[in-house]
């Protein structure tokens, strides 16, 4: 698993009801001083949180902005070249990336917002 990015202090990013189920949504943050593009993806009332970066090219993954899942919502699907990951820990099953992960980002749920979890 590639490490986790870190922003340095915690911060909301939005309601877990502004994120469908299952759904993901987009977003910029700051982290070490320069905007990184992260995503998040909800199944039920779990959040999981990644860098928007295909480990194949360096591509974004989103083939609309905030859309990062197949049409299922059952897998993070690169819309550059059609690599397929698992929402639970970003593991690359299928394409030209299998194998690699992409890059976590940690998240919690608190009374009921998304936190971007801080260093």
């Amino acid at each position: 698993m590639r490490p986790a990015t870190r922003p340095a202090s915690a911060r909301a990013l939005c309601r877990l009801r502004d994120i469908h189920d299952p759904g993901s949504r987009g977003f910029r943050v700051e982290c070490g001083g320069k905007a990184v593009s992260i995503f998040v993806v909800r199944r039920g009332d779990a959040v999981y949180g990644y860098v928007n970066c295909c480990p194949h090219t360096g591509v974004n993954l989103d083939w609309l902005p905030g859309q990062f899942l197949d049409p299922e919502g059952a897998l993070i699907v690169c819309a550059t070249h059609g690599a397929l990951f698992r929402i639970e820990d970003g593991y690359c099953v299928g394409g030209p990336c299998a194998g690699d992960s992409l890059r976590r980002v940690p998240l919690r749920i608190e009374q009921g917002q998304v936190m971007l979890d801080g260093a």
